[in-house]
């Protein structure tokens, strides 16, 4: 789809970088059908975002359907879609509060929630770990999360870290790049997920599982956090490769193709 006139162009490749992130966060299976939310701040717009239509999947949305709202979560141009104003309880607090947070990431998949009832969270138990060693945040569940007042303590428990487990309920992250937020998700539940399959391991009679000491794991996150060697931000050098990956698989004609 060719860029509408009045959009900008920075505002249409954030849009087209958001509604990718969507689809792929999709392809992944760590979507919630209509539910769960990427929001991204609106290049030269201070205060106003881009959110999810209420009601489409995630694998439909594009970068003309994404909806453009203030900090809370009241539509601030004419579309035929609705926005979960609720769902800006937890992005706007976040947007708000951390001028890092370009692109705020919240999911309900299966294994970072499973991992969100531990009490030590995510463990360091694998190299796709090591990024989240002493670096994730935890917040209490408070039920669904549609009162205001639960903002405070949401910014309070998030801090500075990059990851956020909400107890019971799911996952956040936050990035300076679209790309960042969606590796940092990727990383996660790849680490989510192998936790759990040690931990079966052991409960089936496989013996004790082997813990990095304290030197170790604070050594490999300062190499992920401090881009040692050749490491770069999470997404920058995966985003424009996961971009042609979705070009490619989308058949020409379609909606989501340039759009």
């Amino acid at each position: 789809m060719t860029k509408p006139a009045h959009i900008s162009g920075p505002e249409w490749q954030a849009r087209v970088d958001l509604a990718a992130c969507y689809r792929l966060v999709a392809r992944l299976g760590l979507d919630d059908m209509i539910y769960n939310h990427i929001s991204m701040r609106v290049p030269g717009r201070p205060g106003e975002f881009l959110l999810n239509p209420y009601g489409l999947l995630f694998e439909e949305i594009t970068a003309s359907s994404l909806v453009r709202i203030d900090l809370q979560g009241r539509k601030l141009e004419d579309t035929p879609y609705e926005v979960n104003a609720a769902a800006f309880v937890i992005h706007g607090a976040i947007h708000e509060s951390r001028h890092d947070a370009l692109c705020v990431l919240h999911t309900h998949s299966d294994a970072s929630l499973a991992v969100s009832a531990q009490p030590e969270g995510l463990l360091p138990l694998s190299q796709f770990a090591m990024r989240f060693y002493q670096r994730q945040a935890f917040h209490g569940y408070e039920g669904v999360a549609i009162d205001l007042d639960e903002q405070t303590r949401l910014v309070r428990d998030f801090g500075q870290h990059p990851v956020m487990l909400l107890r019971n309920h799911g996952l956040l992250t936050v990035g300076r790049t679209v790309g960042e937020a969606f590796m940092l998700l990727y990383y996660f539940e790849r680490a989510a997920r192998i936790q759990l399959q040690m931990q079966a391991a052991v409960a089936g009679g496989a013996g004790p599982i082997v813990v990095p000491p304290h030197p170790v794991c604070e050594h490999a996150a300062r190499q992920f956090w401090e881009q040692h060697g050749d490491i770069l931000i999470a997404g920058e050098r995966e985003w424009p490769g996961l971009m042609r990956k979705l070009r490619r698989d989308t058949p020409p004609g379609t909606p989501a193709h340039d759009d």
